[in-house]
């Protein structure tokens, strides 16, 4: 039952050949005994799964039922739950009991769909490698010496390994795309407000957004329908119609043009990964597609633009936290002063530190203009060139990430290396786009990540290209050695 994807398991559910309490013990009992190598779950909510489970098949016995009734799946822990933990990989929400479900949990939930738990993330949704959590590293399935990516890690973790059928995560600037690419899975960054942010706590606001992390592009699309959608909660979700995205990536193939920035084959990519997404191109080729060299003029100042912009909205959403409302408090404070400095020196981990230091800096008097400003500016300008791009191309493909996973430990000492990691992924969030990673091929036994990034609100247009690559190709087929039975 685990190696099905959630479109299978939703018509072996309507068609009663399996329970939703019956797949729900099954997935319950993986992450059991599979997990303990992983650590991709923060909270398993076994006796909130069953009781769920239980609705689902009451549903399904009536056919009240939509693809998502009975299927188990996990959110990553930065949605709020209501009566569950929400820590977002911290020790300062470790004992933070949300009274509310987000948005995101709330839709899924009216879906029918199981929550097994809560899965681990980088602390605060900061970092690229999953090794920055209070609740310990997160390990990949397929070489547990190495890193899961970040800051979606542990969902990614739990889909490729098959400890649940799909998860929820978040992209700020590439950590929905860049963990599905090191885990061998498929994920999606929805265009900026197609998904509701109400209820996911924030990191960077202007560029946080919601997402899908699948085994394929067409469960994908069956999460984003439920998910998708304005919501008068949160004033950046956009009043857009939701269309039907599985009739639309299943709909007759229609030639595209793909533009291929030069800009993303340059010496930071790996050769045999450069390889790898040239042939996955030559698969679109076949189908039809017709590839165009492009030039992205600015979107190498895309990682630079990404540690002034998101590092300053971060300095003021994490202002909340400061031992008087919730989570965490130091003791022996003297005054109100020392409470803020203690609780939020105890309860913050070193990359939530520096990356409040560097936003505050460059949003103090003085430097506001020449770092902030000047960023925002840029911004705008890689945006643009996206546009521009778009005026030529149906959709953007290169790499998802420089090289396959590296290892636990390797990039820790140097936050730089760390953060070019994410160097192909942060042009999307910053111009609001959506953007599509799929498995394109191994490197040693490890996976490679080919992403499709589209104009706003062209999510249908990336699921087809993504549900016929995967038609013609079978990476998104392979499992981590010892997690198939």
């Amino acid at each position: 039952m685990h190696d099905a994807t959630i479109a299978h398991l939703a018509q072996s559910l309507k068609d009663r050949k399996v329970s939703s309490k019956e797949l729900t013990k099954h997935f319950l009992d993986r992450i059991s005994r599979l997990d303990t190598g992983l650590n991709s779950f923060i909270t398993v909510c076994e006796e909130e799964a069953l009781a769920q489970a239980d609705s689902a098949d009451e549903r399904l016995a009536t056919g009240d039922v939509t693809p998502l009734t009975g299927i188990p799946i996990a959110h990553k822990d930065i949605f709020c739950t209501e009566g569950v933990k929400t820590s977002c990989g911290s020790r300062i929400l470790d004992n933070f009991i949300s009274p509310y479900d987000a948005t995101v949990v709330a839709k899924l939930k009216a879906a029918g769909a199981v929550m097994l738990g809560k899965t681990n993330m980088d602390e605060f949704a900061m970092g690229s490698s999953n090794e920055t959590s209070f609740y310990g590293v997160v390990h990949n399935p397929w070489d547990t010496t190495r890193v899961p990516g970040g800051s979606s890690g542990g969902s990614a973790a739990a889909v490729a390994a098959q400890l649940v059928s799909g998860a929820t995560g978040t992209d700020t600037g590439g950590s929905i795309r860049q963990p599905a690419a090191l885990t061998g899975i498929t994920g999606l960054k929805p265009t900026y407000g197609r998904v509701s942010r109400y209820g996911m706590v924030a990191f960077a606001s202007s560029l946080d957004q919601a997402g899908t992390l699948t085994r394929t592009a067409e469960d994908s699309a069956l999460m984003l329908q439920v998910m998708a959608g304005a919501d008068e909660r949160d004033s950046t979700s956009l009043p857009a119609t939701v269309p039907d995205f599985s009739k639309a990536q299943k709909s007759a193939w229609e030639n595209i043009t793909i533009g291929v920035p030069d800009n993303f084959f340059d010496d930071s990519l790996d050769t045999k990964n450069a390889q790898l997404v040239k042939e996955a191109l030559s698969v679109f080729e076949k189908l039809g597609a017709r590839i165009k060299d492009i030039h992205l003029k600015h979107i190498h100042l895309s990682v630079p633009v990404y540690y002034v912009v998101a590092p300053a909205e971060a300095s003021s959403n994490l202002s909340r936290f400061d031992g008087v409302r919730f989570g965490h408090r130091a003791e022996h404070a003297e005054n109100l002063t020392e409470l803020y400095m203690k609780t939020r020196g105890e309860g913050f981990g070193s990359e939530v530190k520096r990356r409040i230091l560097t936003g505050t800096y460059v949003l103090s008097a003085g430097y506001y203009d020449a770092y902030y400003l000047q960023a925002q500016k840029v911004r705008q300008l890689i945006s643009q060139d996206f546009a521009e791009a778009f005026k030529t191309v149906d959709v953007i493909a290169g790499p998802t990430t420089p090289t396959p996973a590296f290892r636990i430990g390797q990039k820790t000492d140097d936050p730089i290396q760390m953060y070019l990691n994410d160097m192909y992924t942060i042009g999307a969030p910053l111009a609001g786009l959506p953007a599509l990673s799929m498995p394109c091929g191994f490197i040693n036994n490890l996976p490679v990540g080919l992403q499709l990034i589209g104009p706003h609100l062209s999510e249908e247009k990336l699921f087809k290209a993504g549900y016929y690559y995967q038609q013609e190709t079978d990476w998104h087929n392979f499992v981590p050695s010892g997690y198939e039975a």
